[in-house]
């Protein structure tokens, strides 16, 4: 009976744990399919966008704004990820640079649909165009300036990097040529002149040859 019980325990924890695996499984697969889809949309709205933006007129000059916007704010946000991973002082630029990219974001679909409504009435977009433009380049500017401080910060952190790399290797450098040669089997140093080499020193107290033989 016990066996059977613990038996029945171990299939429950094997079914327990297979259904966890298969659905992890699932929603990973869901989450990949999801990025994939995001990305293709992605890669459509810039295609469209792209081939409006080579349109004359206003409908291409709101296209090309759009553009500017996207290439300024995401390029930043990319630039602060990469950056935040290896200096994480830039974690709070990159919070700014998110709540920027939400203004990108909401005044890219202002625009969306200015063009959309403006294919009717181009007059339209001519009345809006210089409000909407103004605040696109405010949030450019941004961007740039968020930007070029974390390109600022990155080469001023890699400047001072070589510098103390270049210290210590001046240092290694040094202590390598301060060097005290050691040969092995090196003659000893020669005894005063007037010194024998072998036998006693005269008035140490030793005997000679006719003081041994008597």
């Amino acid at each position: 009976m016990e066996v059977a019980l613990v038996l029945f325990f171990f299939l429950a924890l094997t079914f327990v744990a297979s259904a966890i695996a298969v659905r992890r499984g699932v929603r990973a697969l869901q989450r990949r399919a999801t990025v994939a889809r995001q990305e293709l949309r992605r890669r459509a709205g810039d295609a469209a966008l792209s081939a409006r933006a080579a349109q004359p007129g206003a409908v291409g000059e709101v296209a090309r704004l759009r553009k500017e916007l996207r290439a300024g704010v995401e390029g930043t946000r990319a630039i602060l990820l990469a950056g935040v991973a290896h200096d994480p002082s830039l974690g709070e630029a990159l919070a700014l640079s998110e709540q920027l990219a939400g203004h990108a974001a909401r005044l890219d679909a202002e625009l969306a649909s200015l063009v959309a409504a403006g294919e009717r009435d181009r007059a339209v977009i001519a009345a809006r165009l210089p409000a909407l433009r103004e605040r696109a380049e405010r949030i450019r500017a941004s961007a740039f300036a968020l930007r070029e401080a974390a390109n600022e910060r990155a080469r001023h952190d890699e400047g001072e990097d070589l510098d103390t790399l270049q210290e210590r290797i001046a240092l290694e450098a040094k202590a390598l040529r301060h060097w005290s040669p050691t040969i092995p089997g090196a003659a000893r140093p020669s005894p005063p002149a007037g010194r024998a080499v072998d036998g006693p020193a005269p008035g140490s107290g030793g005997s000679g040859p006719d003081e041994a033989r008597g």
